[in-house]
């Protein structure tokens, strides 16, 4: 193939890739935005290997196709609970990949004048850097997620110093290793990779289980950069773009997620704000209110007399695989007159969008599904508000208690309904790790049980 046809190949590619992240900003078109993405990989893949010089095609092949295999079976096995860890393993193999990419590209062949070659040292020492920081810190995430080490922030003391200071060694290993002659610049290369592999581990280390979603979205946007960092030492402009899509549009969904919880990015990064679900909260001595109890068949007369329901649901939800049975539930509902409508908070679940995903996998309508600033204001006008596997993202004491760890945070006012009806295992704290007031409210009702097994019964009471 020649060099005009790749690059008009590449300029296709990057040009779906735009369209697919146009396609993921809306749930009626993500479907479509999916189908983009994948043509112009497959386009993008066919040019590279076109490219090569066919004495490679067969290592390719053989690094490929095991590759495909393994995506598609692990794509067909995870479930949606699983799906932020997936995502965050992925963005540790792009880390790990530029690392890779990097010490190559260093110690392969050059022809480059001295200026140039300062240059590509410089793209080399980045990349690896950034690809560094994403592995270590993408597999913390994906162990915190999976709950293989704790949720909770370690919070070393002079952290912070900590940090400041790994960073100025790993720009002093930089300025050497520009520097060195020859190959000898390996010593510091190597040396600043082992500091920040460390300084990836020790970031999201500090980083608790309430800021986890902004941590998969930075993660993805470092994954991005690191992929961009790659294309300059290979020289191949659409791993670039692709890279810098992929960079910008994560820092971009970062940004989005702190102003969800009404808190600035560097303090996500530095705070170690919040512990790992399930821990209870904690006690003050005294009783915080009575707390109103009601059974699946008692929720089901509520909510079928109702005329306007907003469901509120939250990782509870996604960890009971309840989505499904919950669609058959609207649908009984709209078959009955009420007026349905689902509330997504911007931090709703452990991955951003995850609560969208969950319920279009359920075939939920679009039309009912709404932003929480949508929907915030028609609280007051509604009926029943049913909470599901959610906590924090409802909690009042964001409104109303200056001192509270969520004070700021914009939550959804599900307390200003005429009923709320919040299922849950327990009266165990979120995330946050702060108690929750709305479960003491006179209008709230505390309907305890795994999500699926009482949506279930709820269901069976409706049929009834």
């Amino acid at each position: 193939m020649t060099t005009s046809l790749i690059t008009i190949a590449y300029i296709a590619a990057s040009a779906l890739f735009i369209l697919s992240l146009g396609g993921l900003s809306k749930q009626e078109t993500a479907r479509r935005g999916n189908w983009y993405g994948i043509i112009g990989m497959v386009i993008a893949l066919a040019a590279t290997a076109a490219a090569m010089n066919p004495a490679g095609l067969p290592i390719l092949l053989a690094a490929l196709i095991p590759g495909l295999l393994i995506g598609a079976l692990v794509a067909s096995r995870v479930q949606m609970t699983a799906m932020p860890q997936l995502v965050a393993m992925l963005h540790s193999f792009v880390g790990l990949a530029a690392v890779l990419v990097g010490f190559a590209t260093y110690l392969g062949p050059h022809d480059l004048s001295p200026a140039e070659m300062n240059i590509h040292l410089v793209e080399i020492f980045i990349g690896v850097c950034i690809g560094a920081v994403t592995f270590t810190g993408s597999v913390i995430a994906f162990l915190k997620l999976q709950g293989t080490i704790s949720g909770k922030p370690l919070l070393i003391p002079g952290r912070h110093i900590i940090n400041l200071l790994m960073l100025i060694a790993t720009i002093v290993f930089g300025v050497l290793f520009v520097m060195a002659p020859g190959t000898t610049g390996s010593t510091y290369i190597l040396a600043a990779t082992i500091l920040t592999f460390i300084l990836g581990v020790h970031f999201v280390m500090a980083i608790g289980g309430a800021d986890m979603p902004v941590v998969v979205s930075m993660l993805n946007s470092y994954s991005g950069w690191a992929a961009a960092a790659a294309g300059f030492m290979l020289g191949n402009d659409l791993l670039i773009i692709t890279g810098a899509l992929v960079g910008s549009s994560g820092a971009i969904l970062s940004y989005i997620m702190c102003r969800g919880m009404n808190r600035s990015f560097f303090n996500v990064m530095l705070g170690g704000f919040g512990t790992e679900s399930g821990t209870a909260a904690a006690s003050t001595g005294e009783p915080q209110g009575e707390v109103h109890s009601i059974d699946a068949a008692g929720a089901a007369d509520l909510i079928t007399n109702a005329r306007r329901i907003i469901i509120v649901p939250g990782y509870g939800l996604a960890v009971a695989q309840a989505q499904h049975s919950l669609a058959e539930v609207c649908k009984l509902l709209k078959e009955k007159g009420v007026e349905v409508r689902f509330a997504i908070h911007p931090v709703a679940g452990r991955l951003p969008g995850h609560m969208n995903v969950l319920l279009a996998e359920a075939n939920i309508p679009y039309d009912i599904v709404f932003e929480m600033d949508e929907v915030n204001d028609d609280f007051p006008n509604t009926d029943v508000a049913w909470v599901i596997g959610a906590n924090d993202i409802v909690n009042p004491s964001a409104m109303d208690d200056p001192g509270s760890p969520i004070a700021g945070m914009p939550v959804l006012h599900v307390w200003e309904s005429r009923d709320v009806i919040v299922m849950k295992r327990s009266l165990a704290s979120g995330y946050a790790g702060v108690d929750n007031p709305l479960f003491y409210k006179e209008n709230t009702l505390m309907l305890f049980g795994d999500a699926k097994k009482v949506v279930d019964e709820i269901l069976t009471a409706m049929r009834g």
